[in-house]
């Protein structure tokens, strides 16, 4: 007992131990990495996909995936700044608006499977594709800019040195812990995943939890498409469409998230999170191309999900 009380620590640990280790190696093929302002610049790039990683968390933790997240951002971006800029709308009510739409899309893909019993990978496929060609229509393809500097604030702006994108980062992995480790709603994630039917049996409604956590991840992917309009101060319908759902995939598996459901941290992910944006931010300092950076991640996401999938076979034995 006590041996696997030592080697769940070490796991624990491990994710850790390598986010250090991938900080030394940068450091010495470039310097300028640990130096505080490129650390602050990191900070700021990753804080999307933190946010974003959260609703995804609570996806696997059930055992299913959510493939509109990268699309969500792209229409959020879109509506909320059409209604800022071509309605002159309110910043405030557009970006209140945008989340409610975020998470209604959320709202969608639990319907699809939790009520209609369509397979996750299918169903927010299908709201990725419908939503993106959706803000294609909204914005006839073309970039939307013009926002106010108060708007700017949320993904541009400072409190002393920390950059505003950072906080909410912080206080977003905040909330998530808490709902895991504190509510029964958490203790209901881990059930679900671990054992659906047993879940079932025991009382826990199954299609609500999984309406919840859609609509949670809807919601915090919205809340990520906001941060990065105010940060790159354009809305761009192709702006989360490249393949950003799954680099958060690989910060959720790559912290330990299993993608069988059941089993994981949001501490885990906080170190995942910080890993990608160590790898990106490091590799585009070292001038490696874009094209071989999808092919690392590519390969960062194959050893996650293998080492998740062996660890599952010793857990079955």
């Amino acid at each position: 007992m006590k041996d696997n009380k030592v080697v769940n620590q070490i796991k624990d640990k491990a994710i850790w131990v390598v986010l250090v280790v991938l900080v030394i190696v940068f450091t010495i093929a470039n310097s300028r990495f640990i130096s505080p302002s490129n650390l602050l610049t990191l900070l700021r790039q990753v804080s999307m996909y933190g946010i974003a990683s959260i609703g995804m968390t609570f996806v696997i933790l059930l055992g299913d995936i959510d493939l509109s997240t990268g699309t969500i951002i792209s229409f959020v971006d879109i509506i909320c700044a059409y209604m800022m800029v071509n309605m002159g709308m309110n910043p405030v009510i557009a970006v209140i608006l945008s989340l409610v739409a975020s998470t209604l899309i959320g709202v969608l893909n639990g319907f699809m499977v939790s009520t209609i019993g369509i397979p996750a990978i299918i169903a927010t496929y299908a709201t990725q594709t419908a939503f993106l060609g959706l803000a294609y229509i909204i914005c006839g393809g073309m970039p939307i800019s013009g926002f106010s500097k108060g708007f700017a604030v949320i993904g541009q702006g400072y409190v002393g040195i920390v950059p505003v994108p950072v906080i909410i980062m912080a206080i977003c992995f905040a909330i998530g812990s808490f709902i895991l480790n504190k509510t029964y709603f958490g203790r209901y994630f881990y059930a679900v995943g671990g054992n659906v039917e047993a879940a079932r049996l025991s009382g826990i409604r199954v299609e609500r939890i999984k309406y919840l956590v859609f609509a949670i991840s809807g919601f915090f992917a919205g809340l990520a498409g906001i941060v990065m309009l105010s940060r790159t101060a354009s809305g761009n319908a192709s702006t989360g469409a490249d393949g950003f759902e799954f680099e958060v995939i690989t910060c959720v598996v790559l912290g330990g998230v299993s993608v069988s459901g059941g089993v994981g941290k949001m501490s885990g992910v906080v170190a995942g999170t910080f890993i990608i944006g160590a790898l990106k931010n490091g590799m585009v300092l070292m001038n490696i191309d874009s094209y071989t950076q999808k092919i690392v991640l590519g390969v960062v996401l194959a050893i996650a999900v293998g080492f998740d999938c062996l660890q599952n076979k010793k857990r079955a034995n």
